[in-house]
C-alpha cells in the first residue's frame, strides 16, 4: 500500500476519539493553544488563515477564537468530517478542505494573510520543498508562515525510555528515513493498530526548503518544552518537561517566514 494512503487509513482510525477528546476540552478552554503559540502569533484578528494539517480542527477553531478568519485543511476524510462536526457543536464558521498537502495547491488558489502548521505535522510529510513552495503559493504579497512543530533533537530519542527519564538515541537524525510505525495515537486517544509512516527531518531540511521556495526566514525559537505529556512530565508555562531537564534538551521549536521580496 501506497505510504500516504497507510497515513490516510490510520488518521481515519483516530478521528471520532480526537474529535470526543477536543470537544470536552474546548468546552472548558476557548483557546488549546500553548502560550509559546499564542504570543508569537500575535493579533490574529480579522486575519486570513489557513491550517495545514488540521487533524479534526481543534486548533483551527482555537485560531477562530482568536479572531482570524479560519480554513483548515486535511488529508483524512473522518478528520474533516469530525472538524466540521466540531465546528458546527460550537457554532463557528471554519472551512475545511480535504486534501494532501502534496496536492493542494493543484487544487486551491486562494490567498492568505497566515498560513499556520501545529505540532506533530511536518514528519507526515514525504517532501517538504513541495510542502515549502505551496506555503509560499498560498500566502499573499505581505503574509506570512508560522509553524511550531516538535524539534528533531527529541524525535531522535527513544519514546519510551524518555518517558522514563532516560535519553538513549533510537533514530538518525540526518536523512528523510521514513520509520514504519505498527500503532497510531496516544496523545489524545488510546493508541490503535495502524500501519503509518513518520519521515524525519532536521533543521536544515525545514529552513532550506522554505528558503529554496522563496520564503524569508525572520525567526527560529527553539524550547525545552513539549506539546504532550510523556511518563510524570510536569506542566509549564508552555507545554510539559521533566524539571530536570529544564534549559538541557530542545523538545519544540518555532519558524516565522514571508515573501522574500
Amino acid at each position: 500500500m501506497d505510504k500516504i494512503e497507510a497515513n490516510k487509513i490510520a488518521w481515519d482510525k483516530l478521528a471520532k476519539d480526537h474529535f470526543e477528546n477536543f470537544k470536552n476540552r474546548l468546552e472548558i478552554t476557548p483557546i488549546l493553544l500553548s502560550s509559546a503559540i499564542i504570543e508569537e502569533l500575535g493579533d490574529v484578528s480579522g486575519k486570513k488563515l489557513i491550517h495545514l494539517q488540521c487533524n479534526v480542527g481543534q486548533d483551527t477553531l482555537s485560531l477562530f477564537n482568536m479572531g482570524a478568519r479560519v480554513t483548515g485543511v486535511d488529508i483524512a476524510p473522518e478528520n474533516i468530517k469530525y472538524a466540521r462536526k466540531l465546528a458546527e457543536h460550537f457554532r463557528i464558521d471554519a472551512r475545511y478542505i480535504e486534501s494532501d498537502i502534496m496536492k493542494l495547491a493543484d487544487i486551491h488558489k486562494e490567498k492568505y494573510d497566515i498560513v499556520f502548521t501545529s505540532e506533530g505535522a511536518i514528519g507526515w510529510l514525504p517532501d517538504l520543498n513541495v510542502w515549502a513552495r505551496t506555503i509560499r503559493e498560498l500566502l499573499n504579497k505581505n503574509g506570512y508562515f508560522y509553524v511550531n512543530d516538535i524539534h528533531p533533537f527529541f524525535l531522535m530519542l527513544d519514546e519510551d525510555e524518555y518517558a522514563m527519564k532516560q535519553t538513549k538515541l533510537k533514530y538518525p537524525y540526518f536523512g528523510r528515513i521514513p520509520d514504519k510505525g505498527e500503532t497510531i495515537g496516544g496523545y489524545a486517544t488510546t493508541p490503535r493498530e495502524a500501519v503509518s509512516y513518520y519521515w524525519m527531518y532536521s533543521i536544515s531540511d525545514v529552513v532550506n526548503a522554505l528558503i529554496d521556495a522563496g520564503l524569508k526566514i525572520e525567526y527560529i525559537h527553539e524550547f525545552d518544552t513539549l506539546c504532550y505529556k510523556l511518563g510524570d512530565m510536569e506542566k509549564a508555562s508552555s507545554g510539559y518537561r521533566f524539571p530536570e531537564h529544564k534549559g538541557w534538551l530542545p523538545l519544540e521549536f518555532s519558524i516565522k517566514a514571508t515573501l522574500d521580496k
